[in-house]
């Protein structure tokens, strides 16, 4: 820990699944936009977001539960 500086586990929680949350805005954006460009860099994002939070124990999917 850094001197001084306390987070809870609750916190990182939350940081990670809005991480995950802004990656699929992002993506949902980028796909409206029709921007291939923007649609690898944002489903990368995303990507890395889920696996970022499923190594740190958290059940998240990498898609949508409407998108299939």
């Amino acid at each position: 820990m850094i001197d001084g500086v306390e987070v809870g586990v609750g916190a990182v929680v939350e940081a990670l699944l809005a991480r995950v949350r802004a990656a699929r805005a992002a993506l949902a954006a980028a796909r409206e936009a029709e921007d291939p460009y923007a649609v690898a860099v944002a489903q990368d994002e995303l990507d890395d977001a889920v696996r970022f939070a499923r190594r740190h124990g958290l059940d998240v999917e990498a898609t949508e539960p409407d998108e299939g």
